[in-house]
């Protein structure tokens, strides 16, 4: 898998967590949390992820 392969699967990774994160009603720390990690992981490939947030 090359680099830009694993950067897009991050990138679609983080995207479908905020959808999960946007359809929420209420709290839920395992998503905040596998959020933190997904931004933690693009932050390394040196994306930005400010722009991929609602």
């Amino acid at each position: 898998m090359t680099l830009e392969e694993q950067k897009q699967i991050a990138i679609d990774y983080y995207v479908n967590l905020m959808r999960i994160k946007a359809s929420e009603t209420g709290e839920n720390k395992e998503l905040d949390y596998q959020i933190r990690v997904a931004r933690v992981k693009l932050s390394t490939f040196g994306l930005d992820v400010s722009e991929l947030e609602p």
